[in-house]
């Protein structure tokens, strides 16, 4: 499972997640994506066992980028201990998740395949997720006038 090597502090206070995600909300590295439309705290075995759903429907082909990490310690106290005493002990990792976070990404499958992957692995989270797909690449219009022209001056020397 994620953790952290090391950490600075071994305690956290529980801070907010309210608002969208600023960073981590676009594609950075497949085709397609599964996007967060809830904050959440995601638990390491939450991430591991969605890992391991998306790398089964996929037969180990294509590639998975998990974009999220549990870097931040949750304590708990143990059950039937009375009130106060401090603080409890560090209990689990998770990852603080905002709406419209890409949590997983996927590359070299088709469509059909890393959209039911997805689907199955959102099942394994806590939150309402989404896909979302890179757009068509379109030539560029620079480039189509480059070719144009090259086309025009072979036609010329061929004269």
């Amino acid at each position: 499972m994620l953790m952290p090597k090391r950490v600075k502090h071994r305690k956290q206070h529980r801070g907010r997640r309210d608002g969208p995600a600023n960073r981590g909300n676009t594609l950075a590295f497949g085709e397609f994506g599964l996007v967060a439309e809830e904050a959440a705290w995601i638990d390491s075995r939450q991430i591991e066992a969605a890992r391991r759903t998306i790398t089964h429907h996929m037969k180990r082909g294509g590639q998975v980028w998990i974009r999220i990490f549990p870097d931040k310690p949750v304590t708990a106290k143990p059950a039937e201990t009375r009130m106060g005493s401090g603080k409890g002990a560090p209990d689990r990792w998770v990852a603080v998740v905002k709406r419209g976070r890409v949590m997983f990404e996927i590359g070299g499958v088709r469509e059909d395949v890393a959209k039911e992957a997805f689907r199955l692995a959102s099942h394994k989270l806590p939150i309402q997720t989404s896909i979302i797909s890179r757009p068509a690449t379109e030539p560029e219009q620079g480039a189509e006038k480059a070719d144009d022209e090259a086309v025009a001056a072979a036609a010329e020397q061929g004269e």
